[in-house]
């Protein structure tokens, strides 16, 4: 019984995150690829931006009414509403912006660019001054002040 508690642990803490990633890769990368493939039949990037929306909010409603029931949720509050508003007002443009993007260029390099998010999360995490929650983190990539 120990041995499957252990490796029940190494499972959740290694191989899911793992799993994740590499799924969430590849969502990416095929988006890209079919988006690539319906713009050049002529199929309006606004029509498949709707379409993709419309996915995510499947999978999402889904997921939440298998894994969400058992916790209360938090009161319904305008600034909650307002947050929620500004964060999919945000997707929505980076989403857009991105399907323009990959009808003017190719699917490989929205690939790439998107493999950069994480140096540009540190980056501006440096400039807007949050890297002080990055010593306790990653104490040999901090920056300190002079």
């Amino acid at each position: 019984m120990r041995e499957e508690t252990v490796s029940w642990k190494y499972f959740k803490r290694d191989v899911v995150p793992f799993t994740a990633m590499i799924a969430i890769e590849c969502t990416t990368v095929g988006s890209s690829i079919l988006y690539k493939a319906a713009t050049l039949r002529g199929f309006s990037f606004y029509v498949f931006v709707f379409y993709a929306y419309v996915g995510a909010t499947l999978v999402l409603l889904l997921l939440s009414l298998i894994f969400g029931r058992s916790r209360s949720l938090p009161t319904a509050k305008s600034s909650l509403f307002f947050k929620i508003f500004l964060l999919a007002l945000l997707g929505l443009t980076s989403r857009v912006a991105g399907c323009k993007g990959i009808e003017y260029s190719s699917p490989t390099l929205s690939s790439a660019i998107s493999n950069l998010t994480p140096a540009f999360t540190f980056i501006l995490a440096i400039f807007f001054r949050f890297h002080f929650l990055l010593n306790r983190v990653i104490p040999i990539l901090t920056i300190q002040k002079i």
